[in-house]
């Protein structure tokens, strides 16, 4: 409807014009009046430069309309004198798209200071800077932990901590890593994440800093209570019976020293009683040593020496080093891998032990159960490699699921308690991991993840 005015009002116009050239060239030709004609030919003149604007005025607003647009300036308002009430729906479209856009800046803009607020006020150090170690963002949090009031770039930071530094901008996307910062006379452990991500066609790095100072204390102090409790529980029930022997044998010395009974003779019942005192005190010392080594095998770990082996030929050795007891027990033994060429980078030795050391408990826990089947198998998920040890044995108890990783804990009458703990050790060493889950009577399994 607008453009059908739009064009009515140019036909008219154009129209007028005619007539109004036509009469100027009568006057000049005919009547050769000079008023007459000077006059029309104003007119005219004036009539096409009425004629121009009208045509040129929808353009210009909406060229001054775009660029309103491109610059984000929406104090444009566009009243459309000069158009006609033709233009009424036009200029209303015109208001109300600025308008709308104004509304979008205005919750974007809202958003944005809810983030900022956001951002000041966790609790947790957030840092986003360019490669070149330019600051594009810096909360109250890591300011604080930091020690510094502002932070325009992240070489300013070298001069209290050039590990930190080299950290931050050595760091690439989904890293992590521990930097030890001291910030006024105290020393904090700053966990550290980072992620990537792009603003502006630029790449940012955003990293987290948390101080986990008093978690680690709390978790140390913690780890240590439970170790005396687990080696002043077994020092003592090793100490106890021996102190006792001791004493007693001590006692029966004494009355032999002493002439004490049987005419100062020593009859054989009392040798007999001294020397079974003195192999059991023997025998507790032995079993006390060998706790202690145990201990010595939990705290001296080798370090891993990585290489890239296939999966198959691990798995290849552990049968061949329990295919003797496997058949004496008549226990099914079955591995599977996914793809058969699979490969990891690990220290194969080590990573063998942990492999015994499963399929050891695994072997007991199947002994004398029907259909006896222990399983190893192997895949990839997400990119990681998955080694699974299962079995069909009776399973483990909830209780003992979360202490099972616990150094001396143990099921089993014989068992000292580290073969568990040995691995799950080995695995953070080779930053991975280990984890059990159990259902009664159906299936234990052991997973791997490197």
């Amino acid at each position: 409807m607008i453009f059908k005015h739009f064009r009515f009002r140019c036909i008219i116009r154009v129209i007028l014009l005619g007539i109004t050239l036509c009469l100027l060239f009568y006057t000049t030709f005919e009547i050769t009046s000079f008023a007459m004609t000077f006059i029309l030919a104003v007119v005219a003149v004036y009539q096409m430069y009425g004629l121009i604007h009208f045509v040129e005025k929808t353009n210009r607003d909406l060229t001054r309309f775009l660029e309103s647009i491109r610059y984000s300036d929406f104090s444009q308002s566009f009243t459309g004198r000069g158009l006609g009430s033709s233009f009424d729906e036009l200029r209303a479209s015109f208001s109300e798209v600025l308008n709308a856009f104004r509304r979008t800046r205005s919750e974007k803009e809202e958003q944005y200071r809810y983030l900022q607020t956001v951002v000041q006020h966790v609790g947790m150090g957030l840092i986003s800077f360019h490669r070149d170690g330019e600051v594009e963002l810096v909360n109250t949090a890591a300011k604080r932990l930091l020690g510094v009031p502002r932070l325009k770039n992240i070489h300013s930071l070298s001069s209290s901590s050039e590990p930190l530094v080299d950290a931050m901008l050595r760091m690439k996307s989904g890293e992590k890593t521990l930097v030890k910062v001291e910030n006024c006379g105290e020393m904090q452990q700053l966990a550290l994440y980072a992620t990537e991500f792009k603003l502006g066609g630029e790449n940012l790095t955003l990293v987290s800093l948390q101080n986990i100072q008093s978690e680690l204390e709390e978790k140390e102090m913690e780890a240590w209570q439970n170790l005396i409790r687990v080696l002043t529980h077994e020092i003592m029930n090793s100490i106890t019976p021996i102190s006792s022997l001791a004493s007693t044998a001590q006692d029966m010395l004494y009355d032999v020293s002493n002439g004490n009974g049987n005419n100062g003779s020593v009859s054989m019942e009392t040798i007999d009683d001294i020397r079974g005192a003195v192999q059991t005190i023997e025998r507790r010392s032995q079993g006390l040593l060998h706790f202690v080594e145990s201990y010595r095998k939990l705290t001296r770990l080798p370090k891993p020496y990585f290489h890239i082996v296939p999966v198959s030929t691990l798995f290849e050795r552990v049968q061949q080093l329990m295919n003797g007891q496997l058949k004496d027990k008549s226990i099914h033994f079955s591995t599977h891998i996914e793809p058969e060429t699979l490969e990891l980078t690990a220290d194969p030795e080590l990573i063998e032990q942990v492999l015994i050391n499963i399929v050891l408990n695994a072997i007991e826990a199947v002994d004398n159960q029907p259909g006896a089947a222990i399983k190893l198998r192997s895949h990839l998920d997400g990119g990681r490699v998955i080694i699974q040890a299962s079995d069909n044995g009776p399973g483990i108890v909830e209780e003992a699921l979360e202490k099972i990783f616990i150094p001396f804990f143990t099921t089993k009458k014989d068992g000292s308690g580290i073969g568990l703990s040995l691995s799950r050790q080995i695995m953070r060493l080779h930053r991975g991991s280990m984890s059990v889950q159990s259902k009664a009577f159906e299936e234990t399994v052991f997973t791997l993840k490197f």
